[in-house]
């Protein structure tokens, strides 16, 4: 299915879209490198996996409605894997929502704003080692594959 049949079926992924924009210029700002669609060694695909420039690492769960947080049980798995979890949510999400085990972002398409803070949960050595190493071999492919599509 192309991403145009996609939108026209189903708008709530053009909004997720966006939200997974802003919430990445944030990341940005805020000292980060941000790939969206990371696949997780659980086999969970987090909607944004970043590292600083410290090595510290955040995923960012993007929901687009009520409706995508409450069918997604999930989240909780991401904590092995990073050191600190946000939500990231329109400014017409209700805030409450939101678990205090996690930060709160309100994006849209231009930028983000972290409301609340994540709580910081440092990851052992030897699992930062995994994760880190994970990512860059995906953003690495992922160059790759841009550069042999262009040539």
């Amino acid at each position: 299915m192309t991403d145009a049949l996609a939108s026209a079926l189903n708008p709530a992924i053009d909004d997720a879209r966006l939200l997974c924009r802003g919430a990445s210029r944030l990341l940005y700002d805020l000292g980060y490198n941000a790939i969206p669609e990371f696949s997780l060694a659980s086999n969970r695909r987090a909607d944004l996996f970043a590292i600083s420039k410290k090595g510290e690492i955040a995923i960012v769960e993007v929901k687009s409605g009520i409706a995508d947080f409450r069918a997604d049980n999930k989240w909780p798995e991401y904590r092995d894997y990073c050191d600190r979890l946000y939500f990231a949510v329109s400014n017409r999400f209700p805030h409450d929502l939101i678990p205090d085990e996690a930060g709160l972002i309100i994006a849209d398409g231009f930028g983000a704003a972290v409301v609340r803070e994540s709580p910081h949960e440092p990851l052992a050595a030897a699992r930062r080692k995994a994760v880190t190493l994970r990512f860059a071999r995906c953003a690495a492919e992922r160059l790759m594959r841009i550069d042999l599509s262009q040539g």
